[in-house]
Parts: C-alpha cells; sequence; structure tokens
C-alpha cells in the first residue's frame, strides 16, 4: 500500500437521466447553461451520454440505452432520475486499481474505456458512504 496514493480533482458528477434530450433542455433553461456536447451512444456501456461544461467541472447525464444498460435499474428505482456518481481523477488507472484493492475496496470490473476517451473504473458505493465513484485516468491531453 502506498501512502502517497491519493485523487486528484473532481471531474464531473454523473446524473442518471430518464430522457437526456429533456435534461439539456433543463440545464439550459434553468440554469442557463450554454455548453452542452452533443449526446452519443456507448453501446459497450449501454448508455447515451452527453457532458454539460461548467466552469470547473462537468455534469455528466446518462440515459440508458436499453433494459440491458447498468443505469436501467437506477432509473427503474428513481424514475425522474438523480445523481448516479462522482468522478475523480487519477494520474494512473492501474495504480489507482492496486491501491483500492490494497486499501480493501470493492472495484466493480476491470478497467475501461470511459466516455472522457480515457481508462475508468467504479469503486461500489458502500466504501464510500454510499456513493458510487467513478476513478479517471486524467485525459493526457490536458482536458477535463
Amino acid at each position: 500500500m502506498t501512502q502517497d496514493f491519493k485523487i486528484g480533482p473532481l471531474n464531473h458528477v454523473g446524473v442518471a437521466v430518464p430522457n437526456i434530450q429533456e435534461a439539456m433542455d433543463t440545464y439550459r433553461t434553468l440554469y442557463g447553461a450554454t455548453d452542452i456536447t452533443e449526446p452519443f451512444d456507448m453501446p459497450a456501456q449501454g448508455v447515451k451520454v452527453c457532458f454539460v461544461n461548467l466552469p470547473n467541472s462537468q455534469i455528466e447525464l446518462i440515459e440508458p440505452l436499453n433494459e440491458d444498460s447498468p443505469i436501467h435499474n437506477f432509473i427503474q428505482k428513481n424514475p425522474r432520475g438523480g445523481q448516479h456518481h462522482v468522478c475523480f481523477e487519477v494520474e494512473d488507472i492501474n495504480v489507482a486499481v492496486a491501491e483500492m484493492n490494497a486499501r480493501g475496496a470493492t472495484v466493480l470490473g476491470e478497467p475501461r474505456i470511459g466516455a472522457h476517451g480515457t481508462m475508468i473504473v467504479f469503486v461500489h458505493p458502500k466504501n464510500s458512504n454510499g456513493v458510487l465513484v467513478e476513478l479517471m485516468e486524467t485525459p493526457k491531453d490536458g482536458h477535463h
């Protein structure tokens, strides 16, 4: 176990939504967000995603693509949607996974490419006061 390991900046807050277009409209009309990316499908993860870009972070809007989506059950339990996860940057995803395992956390699955095109992994909510935590390798181009 390495005492040096720690999470980096908050990258985004993931919000599961039943309808991504309606959610985008809400962030535009209610909160005045003007920089929202076009939604795109991530079939490997079973979701449609877009980002609401803010001065200091992002909100990731996530809609299930189908009933097999990992977000589908969340929406079934929370029909209007809600906060799904928080994402923190880490320098090296493999070091992060090794440290999480060494520190007794339950890492969900293997590292995989996330919506930012960089490696991600999730840590079970039971390890983080009921919050699903995504660890994301800091994008190499410096874009957060």
